[in-house]
């Protein structure tokens, strides 16, 4: 769990050109959206679109998004549970 998560980091760093941002910096609790990370809705959107290209994640409910997306560690929680590739 602990390379996903890392591995996740680094991805999310790349894909939402956070380039002030070291995978040390993001803490796997802390929120995504709002505070914490910071992101919002069209990073959700990359998010979505990272699950699915690396993952082999389809994300059908938006709603459930928020849910996955809360912090890296539910994140990676679902990835884990969830990958197809």
């Amino acid at each position: 769990m602990e390379e996903l998560i890392l591995n996740l980091k680094k991805e999310i760093i790349d894909v939402l050109n956070l380039e002030d941002v070291k995978p040390e910096d993001i803490d796997n609790d802390a929120p995504l959206f709002g505070e914490g990370l910071g992101l919002d809705s069209i990073d959700a959107l990359e998010l979505i679109v990272l699950m699915e290209k690396n993952y082999g994640i389809k994300l059908q409910d938006a709603a459930k998004g928020k849910e996955i997306f809360k912090s890296l560690n539910t994140m990676a929680d679902y990835i884990a549970k969830n990958r197809k590739k």
